[in-house]
C-alpha cells in the first residue's frame, strides 16, 4: 500500500483509572490535523488529540508530549526531539511543537499522556510525521518539459494540448531500506513506478497561482521499488497551468505556460548509503501518447490505438521518444501540499438510459455531481464513443448546454479494438447529471457506465435529519453542492467555462460548509491563496488564486479574507491564520479606508450590490440575464463597520492590541454617521428599504437601540406582507437572513422561509427538480448566460441555522473550536424532531430532540474535555429529569441562570437523556 500524506490511522488506547475505574481513551492523534503525514514543511506543526470516555464530566488538567527521532527512543520515553514535561493545561488541540529544529526529511514519532478529572492515562499509541523539503536547495534536479505545441495540438482559443509522458530507467544495486519520491507536476500529474500508479489521488496537485506558489507532494514508495532494474514514469496534464482558453483576454486571464515537472526520488539502502534520481536531460519524453487533449472546460480525448504498453516499466523501447528538455521553473515558491488530495470518493450507478434518436442515447445518473464517467465498451478498432455532459435536459429530452457557454464538456474515446475496453479520464472533470452518448458500438446498457464522484477527500462532519422531508432534502442538496465545488480550491461551479474560486461565494459559505465537511485544511490553504492575491498597495483580488485579474475594490468579496480567518478560529480553534495574515488584512482595511471612506464615514465603493436578488415574479425574470450589478454604499458601509469589529478581536488574538483603539474610534464614527445617512423615517427603514438593507443594518448592529424594534418590524412586514411570506434577498442578504430573524424572536418566519415551496425559495428549487443548489432563485426561467444548476452561493446561512438554531449546536465565542458548546435549540411547532450530529475537533457532538404528547425529550452528547451551556425550551412546565433523576441531582449539571423564560445549565461531558413536560 502506498503511504501517502493523507493515509488515515486511528490511535485507540483503553486506559483504566485505578481509582475511579473510568475508561479514558486517547483517539485520533493528529499532526497539523493530518494522521501520520508524510512530507510536511511546517517547522512548528500543531499536535492534537481527542479524549473519549464512558464517564461524564471528564476534563483534562495536564498533558505531556514526547517527540522522538525513533520508535525505539519513544518506547523508552526518551524525547530526544521534544519532551514537554507535564504541562498544566486543558488544551488538547492545536498544541504547537516546541522542540528541536526540524530539518528536511526528518522523521518524528510522538505520543501523549493526559491527566484528567478521572485520573492519569497511560501513554497513547504512537503516531508520527515526517518533514518534506524545507529549503529550496533540497531540490537537486532540474525542471523538464516541452515548451511547445506538437503538430497534432492546437494552441487556439479552445486549446487542445496532448498530455506529456516522461520516463526514466535506473538500477538499484543494494537492498532497499526506504524510498520516497518528491514531485511537482504542473498543471496535473500521475506518477508511476514499475508500471504501478502511486497513490489513488486524482487531479493532483492542488491548483495555485503558480507565479506565487506551487505545491509538491511526497510519497513513500519503498514497496514499489526493487533491487535491480526500475522505471519511473510521469504523465503531465494541463490543469490550470496551461489554461483552458488560450490567447483570450490576456488582460484578464492568466496563463502560466506549458506543463512541466520536477521529480526527486531518494532511496536509502540498508547499509546507510543513498541514491538520488532526479529530473534531467537523461529522461525521455513524448507527447504522442493516447491522451490527445485534456481541457478542464472542454473534456479529454483519448485514443487507445496510441497506447504504449509498459511505458512506465523497465525495458520499454523508447527510441522514438525525445530527450527531455530543460525548461524555466515556475516563479512560485515550493510548498508542501497540506490540504487533502482530490479523489474519487464514490461510484454511482446510472438510473436510466434512453435512445432519443438512432445511435444517440441519454444517460441519467440520478444526481447532479462533479466528476466523470467510467466507460466499458467493446467494438472495432477506430470506433469512437463521444460523451457529452449537461446538468439538465430540454423539454424535448435533449441536453441543455446553453448554460455551459463555450465549455464543450465532451469526452472522446477511440477504441483499439481488442476485446472489452475500460476507460475513464485523468485530467478533467464535468458538472453533470445527464450524458449524451454517440457512436457507441451496439446498444449501450446501464452496465456500460459508472459515474465517479470527484472531490477533496474530506470527512463528512455532520448528519442532520428532521421530521420535515423538505428540510432533509435541502441538507442533501447542500451536501452535494458543496462536495461538487471542492477541487483543492473552493470553486463557484463545476460545469461551465468558469469554475473559479470567487471569494464572494464563501464569505459565509466557508462557515456553513464546516458543519457538513471537515474543511479546515482546505480553507487554511485557500486563505493563503487570498493573501497571495494581494497587491503591494493592499488591494485583494475577487478571485483567489487570481486566475482572473479582478481587483474591483469592494468590501463584500475581498472581505472573505477576514471571514475565512474567523471561521478557522471559531470552528477549529486555530488562531494561526489570524496571526499569519493579520498585517495583510489590516493593510487591506486601511487601503479601503484611504481610498473610499468619505468625510461622512461612508464607504463609497461597492461593485456587486446584493448579487442576484430574485426578480419579483418568476415571469419577470424569464429570459433575462442575472449578470447585472447594483452597487450599494449601504452594503459596503455595513461590511466595513462589521470588519472593524472583527479586526479589534483579531488584534487581540494576534498580539496587536495597540491597533484596537484606532479600529474602535473609526467604527464609532461610522456608526454615528450611518443612521443619519441611510435611515429613511418615511419608510421606517434603511437605504432603499430593501430586505437586505434592513437585515444588514440590524445584524451588523448599526441601528440605534430605540429603532431596533422598528427595523425588526419592517423586516417582518417586508417578508410577510410585501413578499407574501418569501425572501427577496440576493447573495449578500441571504447570508444573514435566518440568523437575523431568529435573533429577533421570529424563528417562525425563518422556518417559513426554510420550508416554502413557491418562488422564490430553496424549496422552489427542489419542486423544480434541483438535486443541488441553483445559482439563481429563478434558475428555471433565467437566461442561460449566467445560470448554473450547481452553485452554493444562494445557500446563505441556512445550514448554520439548521445546526445552531434548529439543533442547538454552536461553538461558544469565548471558547472556540467547540471547547465550550452552546446548545440552544429553537423548538418549532411544525417540527416533531431534530436529530443532528457534528464531529468537532474535540469529538462528536449530538443533539436529538423530540416533541411527543406534550413531552420534550432531548438526548445530547458532549465530548470529553469540553462542556456545554444548555438552554431548555421556554415552554417546559417542570424541572427536567435525566434518566429519572431531577436535573439538579446530576453531579455534572449545574444551574446557571434564567435567561428570559429559558433555564440555562452548564453540563459536563458525556451522554445525557433529558425529559420534561411541555405546555399544551
Amino acid at each position: 500500500m502506498n503511504k501517502i500524506v493523507f493515509g488515515i490511522v486511528n490511535i485507540f488506547l483503553f486506559i483504566f483509572s485505578l481509582n475511579l475505574h473510568a475508561e479514558v481513551k486517547l483517539d485520533n492523534l493528529r499532526c497539523e490535523m493530518l494522521e501520520n503525514p508524510i512530507g510536511i514543511d511546517v517547522v512548528n506543526p500543531n499536535l492534537s488529540w481527542n479524549i473519549k470516555s464512558n464517564e461524564r464530566g471528564v476534563s483534562q488538567n495536564a498533558y505531556r508530549i514526547i517527540v522522538a527521532s525513533s520508535k525505539e527512543n519513544l518506547d523508552q520515553n526518551i524525547g530526544d526531539m521534544w519532551d514537554s514535561d507535564k504541562v498544566e493545561s486543558d488544551q488538547s488541540i492545536q498544541i504547537t511543537y516546541q522542540g528541536k529544529k526540524l530539518e528536511s526529511r526528518k522523521e518524528c514519532f510522538w505520543k501523549v499522556k493526559v491527566w484528567t478529572s478521572h485520573g492519569e492515562s497511560e501513554w497513547s499509541s504512537i503516531a508520527n510525521w515526517s518533514m518534506g523539503f524545507i529549503y529550496y536547495k533540497d531540490w537537486q534536479g532540474r525542471w523538464i518539459g516541452f515548451d511547445r505545441v506538437f503538430p497534432w495540438d492546437s494552441d487556439s482559443f479552445n486549446s487542445r494540448l496532448s498530455a506529456r509522458y516522461f520516463r526514466k530507467e535506473f538500477k538499484l544495486n543494494k537492498t532497499i531500506e526506504k524510498a520516497r519520491v518528491y514531485i511537482i507536476g504542473l498543471g496535473l500529474y500521475e506518477l508511476f513506478l514499475n508500471g504501478k500508479k502511486i497513490g489513488d489521488q486524482v487531479l493532483t496537485p492542488s491548483p495555485t497561482d503558480y507565479t506565487k506558489n506551487v505545491k509538491y507532494n511526497v510519497f513513500d514508495v519503498t514497496e514499489e521499488l526493487q533491487q535491480g532494474e526500475n522505471a519511473i514514469g510521469v504523465i503531465l496534464g494541463n490543469g490550470r497551468y496551461y489554461t483552458m482558453r488560450q490567447h483570450y483576454k490576456a488582460y484578464k486571464i492568466k496563463n502560466f505556460g506549458f506543463p512541466k515537472m520536477l521529480v526527486q526520488l531518494e532511496v536509502e539502502y540498508d547499509d546507510g548509503s543513498t541514491r538520488i534520481i532526479t529530473t534531467d536531460s537523461s529522461w525521455r519524453g513524448t507527447a504522442n501518447g493516447p491522451i490527445r487533449s485534456n481541457n478542464e472546460y472542454d473534456g479529454e480525448e483519448y485514443d487507445a490505438q496510441r497506447e504504449m504498453p509498459g511505458w512506465s516499466k523497465p525495458g520499454f523501447n523508447d527510441t522514438d521518444w525525445l530527450d527531455a528538455e530543460y525548461v524555466e521553473e515556475p516563479r512560485g515558491e515550493f510548498e508542501a501540499q497540506m490540504n487533502p488530495y482530490v479523489k474519487v470518493l464514490q461510484t454511482i450507478k446510472p438510473v436510466s438510459i434512453k435512445e432519443i434518436s438512432k445511435g444517440r442515447y441519454i444517460l441519467d445518473i440520478g444526481q447532479n455531481i462533479a466528476g466523470w464517467i467510467k466507460l466499458k465498451v467493446k467494438g472495432n478498432r477506430g470506433d469512437q464513443v463521444q460523451l457529452r455532459f449537461a446538468e439538465i435536459l430540454q423539454d424535448n429530452g435533449e441536453l441543455f448546454t446553453a448554460n455551459l457557454r463555450d465549455a464543450k464538456a465532451c469526452d472522446l474515446y477511440t477504441l483499439k479494438g481488442e476485446g472489452e475496453e475500460v476507460w475513464e479520464p485523468k485530467f478533467v472533470y464535468h458538472g453533470f447529471q445527464f450524458v449524451e452518448i454517440i457512436g457507441f458500438p451496439g446498444t449501450p446498457t446501464l452496465d456500460n457506465f459508472e459515474a465517479k464522484v470527484v472531490s477533496d477527500e474530506i470527512d463528512k462532519n455532520g448528519e442532520f435529519t428532521t421530521s420535515n422531508p423538505l428540510i432533509n432534502q435541502l441538507f442533501k442538496n447542500a451536501y452535494w453542492g458543496v462536495l461538487s465545488n471542492y477541487k483543492g480550491i473552493p470553486i463557484d461551479c463545476p460545469q461551465r467555462d468558469e469554475r473559479q474560486p470567487w471569494l464572494g461565494e464563501r464569505a459565509v459559505g466557508c462557515y456553513s460548509e464546516s458543519y457538513i465537511f471537515g474543511n479546515e485544511l482546505l480553507y487554511r490553504k485557500w486563505i493563503d491563496d487570498i493573501a497571495y492575491s494581494q497587491k503591494a498597495d493592499g488591494s485583494v483580488c475577487d478571485v483567489a488564486p487570481s486566475y482572473f485579474r479582478y481587483y474591483s475594490d469592494n468590501m463584500t468579496w475581498p472581505g472573505t479574507f477576514l471571514f475565512v480567518a474567523d471561521m478557522l478560529y471559531r470552528q477549529y480553534g486555530d488562531v494561526r491564520p489570524i496571526v499569519k495574515h493579520y498585517d495583510a488584512m489590516k493593510k487591506w482595511m486601511f487601503y479601503m479606508r484611504d481610498r473610499y471612506l468619505s468625510d461622512e464615514y461612508i464607504l463609497t465603493q461597492d461593485r456587486y450590490g446584493d448579487w442576484c436578488a430574485p426578480p419579483k415574479t418568476i415571469e419577470e425574470g424569464r429570459g433575462k440575464s442575472a449578470d447585472v450589478k447594483y452597487p450599494s454604499q449601504l452594503i459596503s458601509t455595513t461590511y466595513f463597520y462589521h470588519f472593524l469589529g472583527m479586526m479589534q478581536q483579531f488584534a487581540t488574538l494576534s498580539g496587536n492590541e495597540q491597533d484596537i483603539l484606532e479600529y474602535k474610534e473609526l467604527a464609532e464614527k461610522v456608526k454615528n454617521n450611518f443612521d443619519k445617512n441611510f435611515y429613511r423615517p418615511e419608510l421606517s427603514g434603511y437605504g432603499e428599504n430593501k430586505l437586505t438593507d434592513n437585515i444588514l443594518a440590524l445584524y451588523m448592529d448599526l441601528v440605534p437601540e430605540n429603532k431596533k424594534k422598528t427595523i425588526a418590524g419592517t423586516i417582518e412586514d417586508i417578508i410577510v406582507n410585501e413578499n407574501k411570506g418569501h425572501l427577496s434577498t440576493g447573495m449578500i442578504g441571504t447570508k444573514w437572513i435566518m440568523r437575523t430573524l431568529t435573533d429577533h424572536n421570529r424563528t417562525d418566519i425563518a422556518y417559513q422561509l426554510a420550508t416554502n415551496k413557491t418562488y422564490p425559495s430553496w424549496g422552489y428549487m427542489i419542486e423544480n427538480g434541483a438535486k443541488v443548489i441553483w445559482e439563481l432563485w429563478n434558475g428555471n426561467t433565467a437566461s442561460p448566460r449566467m445560470n448554473s444548476y450547481n452553485h452554493v452561493m444562494m445557500l446563505g446561512d441556512l445550514i448554520i441555522w439548521y445546526y445552531e438554531s434548529l439543533a442547538g449546536i454552536k461553538s461558544s465565542d469565548q471558547s472556540p473550536g467547540f471547547k465550550q458548546i452552546i446548545m440552544k435549540p429553537e423548538i418549532i411547532n411544525q417540527l416533531d424532531y431534530v436529530n443532528a450530529s457534528y464531529n468537532s475537533v474535540h469529538g462528536l457532538i449530538k443533539s436529538n430532540w423530540e416533541k411527543k404528547d406534550n413531552t420534550f425529550n432531548w438526548d445530547i452528547s458532549i465530548p470529553a474535555n469540553t462542556n456545554a451551556i444548555v438552554y431548555f425550551p421556554s415552554n417546559i412546565v417542570n424541572e427536567p429529569t435525566e434518566n429519572g433523576l431531577n436535573i439538579n441531582e446530576i453531579e455534572t449539571v449545574r444551574f446557571l441562570r434564567m435567561e428570559g423564560n429559558r433555564k440555562v445549565y452548564q453540563v459536563g461531558s458525556g451522554d445525557y437523556s433529558f425529559h420534561s413536560e411541555m405546555k399544551k
